[in-house]
């Protein structure tokens, strides 16, 4: 098997068989076998019956994975991983907004370097406005609080089926599944694909969803908070100390000072910046322990093509 194609469906009613449709139409035109996984993952809607009757019409290319409650995208593409047979796994939406026939692009991309992960990067977003907005803003601020994370990292991807596997064991307490690739894999890349206006149903992403999202990264995938605080207070202290000795020296000089401001100031001043420095000292030891008790495995050995 040449690609495993996982397709998380939450609220797909109205999609899941055309997007078959379209995926058959544009690989028949290459030369790559492929299977595709659909992940029910328990949505609102009457996706199931449609999804067992495409598995049934179509036993050699499409199966259907049933979570038991709705556990999130990529805790279902991670499902969906744990049944590819393929060497390469491509990751796609249900809504029609990644277009099947850019699947031989990311083929090629991935080819032409041997990637382990290559993303679909978009020339424009098909979202209203103010999503589009909010969408770049807080995929920015995630680019830019985690280092390692590819830049154009996007939920339309290829991946060797090897590295994908990897996430599977992986237990922090979001599942992320972008930051999952970054901490196994720094050799990326991207290419240039569409994307189409939503042909149905409504996204499960406003932007309550979205903020919730990138707050739940932030705090379990990247120390910039605690590194914020610690900073904050190692400088606040600093600053503190310096304005203490002013007051202290213009105290003994000047002696124009009301009585018991100096002791006030410099008590409150102090007394403040120990505080934050505590809270970022004990930050400092939680990121310590979230991090051992996330269950990464200690390393990942790349395999031999003659594996």
């Amino acid at each position: 098997m040449d690609i495993s194609i996982v397709i998380p469906v939450y609220n797909g009613e109205n999609t899941v068989n055309k997007l078959a449709e379209e995926i058959f139409l544009a690989l028949k035109k290459t030369k790559y076998t492929y299977e595709i996984i659909f992940v029910h993952d328990c949505g609102p809607d009457k996706s199931l019956p449609i999804l067992l009757e495409l598995e049934s019409k179509h036993l050699n290319f499409i199966k259907v994975v049933r979570l038991t409650r709705n556990f999130g995208q990529h805790n279902a593409i991670i499902a969906g991983f744990e049944n590819c047979k393929g060497d390469l796994i491509v990751t796609m939406d249900e809504d029609l907004q990644h277009l099947p026939e850019d699947i031989e692009k990311l083929i090629e991309k991935q080819k032409e370097g041997d990637y382990d992960i290559v993303y679909g990067k978009y020339k424009t977003l098909e979202h209203s406005g103010f999503r589009s907005l909010t969408s770049i803003a807080l995929k920015k601020i995630l680019s830019w609080s985690i280092p390692d994370l590819d830049k154009e990292y996007s939920a339309f991807r290829i991946i060797k089926t090897e590295i994908a596997k990897e996430t599977i064991n992986m237990r922090n307490s979001y599942t992320f599944l972008d930051g999952y690739l970054s901490w196994i894999t720094q050799n990326t890349s991207h290419t240039l694909v569409q994307h189409q206006e939503r042909y149905g149903g409504v996204s499960s992403y406003g932007l309550k969803t979205l903020v919730e999202h990138s707050i739940n990264i932030l705090i379990t995938f990247s120390n910039l908070p605690i590194r914020i605080l610690s900073y904050t207070a190692v400088s606040t202290f600093i600053i503190t100390l310096i304005y203490s000795l002013y007051i202290v020296l213009r105290k003994l000089m000047y002696n124009d000072l009301s009585s018991g401001y100096p002791t006030l100031i410099i008590s409150i001043g102090i007394g403040v910046s120990l505080i934050l420095l505590g809270l970022g000292i004990l930050g400092e030891y939680i990121y310590r322990i979230n991090l051992k008790t996330t269950k990464r495995p200690n390393y990942c050995v790349k395999r031999k093509k003659n594996d």
